[in-house]
């Protein structure tokens, strides 16, 4: 029912979205928004606000961001431009860097119109229009924060442009927008409900502890550790911003059953029937009634997964077993990471997974990899997210976690760590923590170990980053603002081992990719945007 109210405040406003969505920066005609007669009920602020909500994110970039990074491959199409972008074969005319530009200030353009409008509306909830307010503005810092990410500097825009203003601007500096950003988020933080006071007809909307959690993120993007430590130890008391907490089940988190629990801080919202995605159809293992897969785990990814001893399997006595490569493993891999032999369980229903060329004993093998076939590129599918609701074609309600506790606790532990201060307490807050949740029982796995370095230390905390995230699109990020980018992009990506014994050990070569830390790092500004207002001045190594 909560769901359903979401959607049907959505769809009022598709016409609007229709009509916002120009193709380039700030370009919106004028429409019912900026109409003087539009704003006369809270209600029509409201859908703008809704409007808002529907262009912050979205789940193709969601799930398809990972394959921007070494822990997954696009092996068909170049969804959200990841293939190009993994391999380092784009330039200023890829789509994707138009979509994120075009898309990002489209959403910026509502919030503005909100903002600059919303004291029009007649005898309004003085309460109601201050909390959509610092909605907006939660929004329109989060689509900077995006585009500072992607982009380094970028136009910011604080207020609605005009048609003639926004083919002349200029890219604001970086440190202006960040300061712009974590100020915004600072206020709208002191005025958004906490989630606990949210009733249940409400649940999803952006809450205070959203508001300093992407307050976190941000300073840990820009290495401001003592900044990001302040910020998530807030948000682990939870004295003031709402309680916050790991789910008891790493598997259990990410159903349908479990939305709304105590680790979740920000969320896509989805609807079954009305408002649905679909990414699965081109994720699971066709046995599991997946057309195709399109993007998939590499072994990069899968090899990150410590033992259940809590050692890297490189280590000598990690007792890891290359011809039975999934026993004995982190948790975390079966519940992310479909592979060779998988139980595959679909409410209460079971069925082996075979992968590996010439073992299934079904004639058709639909999940083997075959080259050039429509099952997996690199003999892995996906299971985290998977719906077990699901409708045809694996259209999914479920909500898509964009902030969540798990990823608090690791800045935490990451920031500590930077500033020279882990210590047991902070190890066990945070990575013991992840790892008891996680199923590990071995003490070698979960007991602080005084005799590390600095550095390694970092290496654990970067890994456990890794694998608690994967395929979630955060990867991508960490490893542009850990300046490692150019080590796990350079080179094959590779799959199972179920290629030529002579190549790479037998594991696949899928993909080639190439970074060239002196461009790569930032992202070109789209070409037809420069072609518009050559005022817009373009990133180093780019024309």
């Amino acid at each position: 029912m909560t769901k359903l109210k979401l959607y049907t405040l959505i769809l009022s406003t598709l016409t609007a979205l229709c009509c916002i969505g120009c193709k380039e920066l700030d370009l919106a005609p004028e429409n019912t928004f900026t109409d003087l007669t539009y704003w006369n009920s809270e209600a029509k602020a409201q859908s703008v606000l809704n409007t808002a909500y529907s262009q912050m994110f979205g789940s193709n970039r969601f799930f398809y961001d990972e394959a921007a990074s070494d822990n997954a491959f696009n092996g068909r199409g170049d969804t959200e431009g990841a293939a190009s972008l993994a391999a380092g074969t784009y330039d200023p005319s890829l789509g994707r860097l138009q979509g994120q530009w075009s898309g990002n200030y489209t959403g910026i353009k509502t919030c503005n119109i909100l903002l600059e409008n919303i004291d029009r509306v007649p005898d309004m909830n003085e309460d109601n229009k201050a909390r959509m307010m610092a909605e907006a503005r939660f929004i329109r810092a989060f689509l900077h924060f995006q585009l500072m990410t992607w982009f380094g500097d970028v136009p910011l825009i604080a207020q609605d442009l005009t048609i003639e203003e926004a083919q002349i601007i200029t890219r604001t500096p970086k440190e202006q927008v960040l300061e712009f950003i974590v100020q915004e988020l600072d206020q709208v933080s002191r005025i958004l409900p906490v989630r606990q006071e949210l009733p249940e007809a409400e649940r999803g909307r952006i809450t205070a502890g959203a508001a300093l959690a992407l307050k976190a993120r941000v300073h840990l993007y820009e290495g401001q550790w003592q900044e990001v430590v302040q910020a998530t130890e807030e948000l682990i008391s939870g004295d003031s911003y709402g309680s916050y907490g790991l789910f008891p089940s790493y598997e259990g988190l990410f159903l349908p059953q479990n939305e709304y629990n105590q680790e979740d801080i920000l969320s896509l919202q989805y609807v079954p029937q009305f408002r649905t995605w679909g990414q699965f159809f081109d994720m699971a293992p066709l046995s599991a009634g997946a057309r195709l897969n399109a993007l998939a785990p590499t072994q990069e990814l899968v090899d990150s997964y410590l033992t259940e001893d809590g050692l890297p399997i490189s280590h000598p006595h990690s007792g890891y077993d290359e011809e039975n490569p999934y026993a004995n493993r982190d948790p975390r891999l079966t519940a992310t990471v479909v592979y060779h032999l998988y139980d595959w369980e679909n409410n209460g229903a079971r069925h082996t997974i075979y992968i590996k060329p010439g073992t299934d004993p079904d004639p058709s093998a639909p999940d083997e990899y075959v080259p050039g076939s429509s099952s997996t590129t690199t003999g892995y599918y996906t299971r985290k997210y998977f719906d077990p609701t699901h409708l045809v074609q694996f259209a999914s309600g479920l909500n898509l976690m964009l902030i969540r506790y798990a990823d608090i606790l690791l800045m935490h532990a990451e920031a500590k760590n930077e500033l020279g201060q882990m210590d047991e307490s902070t190890w066990n807050l945070t990575i013991q923590a992840l790892r008891n949740r996680a199923g590990f029982t071995a003490s070698e796995a979960l007991q602080f170990n005084s005799g590390l370095a600095q550095n390694e230390f970092r290496e654990i905390i970067r890994n456990e980053r890794r694998v608690e995230l994967a395929m979630e699109g955060l990867r991508v990020f960490d490893i542009r603002r850990w300046g490692i980018a150019e080590d796990v992009l350079n080179g094959w990506a590779h799959g199972a081992k179920f290629g030529p014994p002579s190549e790479d050990n037998g594991y696949l070569r899928v993909n080639l990719r190439s970074f060239d830390p002196s461009k790569h790092y930032l992202w070109p500004i789209p070409r037809d945007e420069r072609n518009i207002n050559p005022n817009l001045t373009q990133n180093p190594g780019w024309n």
